[in-house]
């Protein structure tokens, strides 16, 4: 833990000393005086000093039914009505007494509903259904109202039902041998419910009480979380999500294994098919059968999809720009370790043709995270700002005109590296102010007063940059230093986390003990020099491009418990950058011209207008024959983009040349082409894959376009240019 921090929550820690329970020994913490620690922590140290009153009960019991029974379908409103009258007032008294008992008496009433249910539905199952009608079921019910009665709880499963085993009926993948023999859709179906039975029943008091705390954790706001002893086990591999081996970040959402982020470098990120927001349906080792995961224990799933490194998973995956619920992909990927090679910053040096053969030299910067780590003598390792101003000196030597720095799917990291990168392009100045729970203000400082580049500069951003990304995207564009590109706002995380373990805590003389767990405690919210937040709100693009991620359900307004919006006092900064002009009306008409007559594009809001309003309609037919001309809609509309771009050929002329941190001193950098995968020792496994498949790359016009953006701020900050770059030059002697 950081001194800042130690100093922010010393108080607390000292106030705690002094009560009876924090005198425990390690063998004798048990779940009564841990609930009793968290919630004081909650209390004190949370940045919204919240009370756990009968008003923070009545929240963190929504957030309890709603996590135990996510789609309000196992209680119905009779369940919840009595739950409430209980217990609704009530669990902030019995916290604060170390009582966690209501919370297993609700746990026992949601697991017998569950047991009761599993057998009605398995009978339900075996009904001969003739997928004819045309009625239409609502699949996820988070926002829908609790059954009224048993009555209207059996009409819905009876819906529900019937479109799962018509789901499974529409599944057309073909499996390699030995997996020909599969499940039939009502032994898939049964067994999946036969599943949700024994994880409720494998459950132990540990696991209860770690669900209990978590909610208690995330009624206070969505990225506090309780972790329990064998969360913490894990902790370097899962932060209170799971990083798993083939190198993906999960979370368990509506009884799927849900992927929040796919780790930069790692072997999915290699193999390019896993995305953000897929959810996982089922998993299986080699060559042996699919095994269901659905409702499964995210813990049971991360293990299956754990193990050796080089051994293969196959992972069923319901993708999550599909149109269709029905639709799965089978992705095959090779366990490995995630380097933090991997996940360094990386460039290209991209030569964009023009009708002349004459090329603009522009330069790429990939950055997957804000990384720091410190070497055993306590001095500096890995970081961020020295890696980038490496990458900068050699694309400058080369002969770089501009510079686009593209943070999508970048999730953060060092606070202090965003704040050090950010010096690398602007005076001495502000970067970022943090504002902790008692009003107290920070301003946070680049204090080097040179300039690493001064050039154009594009920051490319999606709603998967979050926390320290979009920290260094506001700098920049409060200094008015780069034009912020993309979705029409980053993530919205403008909050920091610190984890405190609590057997430190509780044990006297600060014993460490893992056995009462940690808490991850929201502690500070940031905002931007010029007094806005960039939580809940974002950093908002300059230029808005269409994009299958600009949806409303990514991004901290989809979260529960979120922290709200709001603004402090703005910080001067210095003028000179500020006075640079940006054209930005110019760059968006050029953009919004040119993106109006590109077909990737048009396809992009196609597809993200028909997303939306599947989301927002949220229904689903039950009719195999609707479902069935749908899915060849579907089918028909991707095979005809597939020959519109072949008929097109490539968007853009551009020579790429690849720069990582261990080519900074090479003469030449190696050419590669502009549209590859990322990964190039797959490289020609992948392409000799998709030419069996009759499949090209799949197009970035994100990218295609951000390289047009900064060719113009290039064109409009430069003037006419004296000297070209020929196309037939190297990368190296420009």
């Amino acid at each position: 833990m950081s001194l800042f921090f130690k100093n922010l929550l010393a108080p607390v820690a000292a106030g705690l000393a002094l009560l009876p329970w924090a005198m425990a020994t390690a063998s004798s913490v048990d779940p009564g005086q841990i609930s009793i620690s968290v919630a004081r922590w909650l209390e004190k140290g949370h940045y919204s000093r919240e009370k756990l009153d009968d008003a923070m009960s009545e929240r963190l019991l929504q957030t309890y039914l709603t996590n135990l029974d996510y789609n309000r379908l196992y209680l119905t409103q009779s369940d919840i009505d009595e739950i409430t009258a209980k217990y609704g007032s009530e669990l902030d008294d019995a916290i604060l007494t170390g009582n966690l008992d209501p919370a297993r008496e609700i746990f026992e009433k949601y697991r017998s509903r569950v047991d009761a249910r599993v057998e009605k539905n398995k009978a339900l199952a075996k009904k001969d259904f003739k997928f004819t009608s045309d009625r239409m079921v609502q699949m996820n019910r988070q926002k829908a109202d609790w059954p009224k009665s048993d009555a209207e709880a059996d009409q819905l499963w009876k819906d529900l039902i019937e479109a799962e085993l018509l789901r499974e009926n529409l599944i057309e993948i073909k499996l390699p041998k030995p997996l020909e023999t599969v499940r039939t859709p009502l032994e898939t179906v049964t067994r999946r419910y036969d599943q949700v039975q024994r994880n409720l029943k494998e459950m132990d008091d540990e696991d209860i009480v770690k669900l209990f705390l978590s909610a208690l954790a995330q009624s206070y706001d969505p990225h506090s979380e309780y972790l329990s002893k064998s969360d913490m086990e894990n902790f370097q591999i899962s932060m209170g999500l799971s990083l798993v081996g083939v190198g993906a970040v999960l979370r368990s959402d509506d009884g799927y294994a849900k992927v929040m982020e796919v780790v930069p470098g790692g072997p999915a990120d290699r193999d390019g098919r896993l995305k953000v927001n897929d959810r996982i349906a089922a998993v299986a080792q080699g060559e042996s059968e699919f095994e269901d995961v659905v409702d499964m224990k995210l813990d049971k799933v991360v293990e299956k999809i754990r193990g050796k490194k080089g051994t293969t998973v196959k992972l069923m995956v319901l993708p999550a720009a599909a149109t269709d619920p029905a639709e799965r992909k089978i992705i095959e990927v090779k366990r490995d370790e995630v380097q933090l090679k991997d996940q360094e910053a990386k460039a290209e040096l991209l030569d964009l043709k023009g009708p002349d053969g004459d090329a603009t030299r522009i330069g790429w910067i990939t950055l997957p995270s804000f990384y720091a780590k410190m070497d055993g003598r306590g001095k500096g390792g890995k970081s961020t700002t020295v890696d980038v101003k490496a990458l900068l000196t050699r694309l400058k030597a080369d002969g770089m005109e501009g510079l686009v720095i593209d943070l999508r799917r970048d999730g953060g990291g060092s606070l202090e590296e965003a704040i050090n990168l950010t010096g690398l392009f602007i005076p001495r100045g502000p970067v970022v102010q943090a504002k902790d729970s008692n009003g107290k203000i920070t301003v946070s400082q680049d204090m080097d007063p040179t300039i690493s580049y001064e050039g154009p500069v594009v920051v490319l951003m999606n709603r998967l940059s979050a926390s320290a990304s979009e920290i260094f995207a506001a700098a920049l564009q409060d200094y008015g230093r780069a034009v912020i590109v993309g979705d029409e706002r980053s993530f919205g995380k403008g909050t920091v986390q610190t984890v405190l373990e609590l057997g430190r805590l509780m044990m006297p003389f600060g014993l460490s003990s893992s056995e009462a767990g940690a808490l991850k405690l929201t502690i500070q919210k940031f905002y931007r020099v010029k007094g806005g937040s960039t939580q809940l709100k974002g950093v908002e693009s300059d230029i808005v491009l269409p994009s299958l991620t600009d949806n409303p359900e990514i991004g901290e307004g989809s979260l529960k418990n979120r922290l709200e919006y709001d603004e402090v006092a703005p910080v001067k900064i210095a003028d000179a950058m500020s006075a640079t002009p940006l054209f930005l009306d110019e760059l968006r008409e050029r953009s919004k011209s040119r993106v109006a007559q590109d077909a990737e594009f048009a396809y992009i809001t196609e597809d993200a207008s028909r997303l939306l309003e599947r989301i927002q309609k949220n229904e689903v037919s039950l009719s195999f024959k609707t479902r069935k001309a749908e899915i060849a809609a579907e089918k028909t509309r991707k095979d005809q983009r597939k020959i519109d771009r072949q008929g097109r050929g490539e968007a853009l002329n551009v020579a790429a040349y690849e720069l990582t941190l261990d080519d900074l001193a090479s003469p030449e950098l190696r050419s590669v082409a502009y549209n590859r995968k990322k990964d190039k020792a797959l490289m020609e496994e992948v392409e000799e894959e998709a030419e069996k498949k009759d499949e090209a790359p799949e197009p970035d016009p994100v990218r295609d376009e951000a390289i047009r953006i900064i060719n113009d701020l290039i064109e409009l900050t430069t003037g006419p240019k004296t000297v070209k770059i020929k196309s037939d030059s190297s990368a190296s002697n420009p």
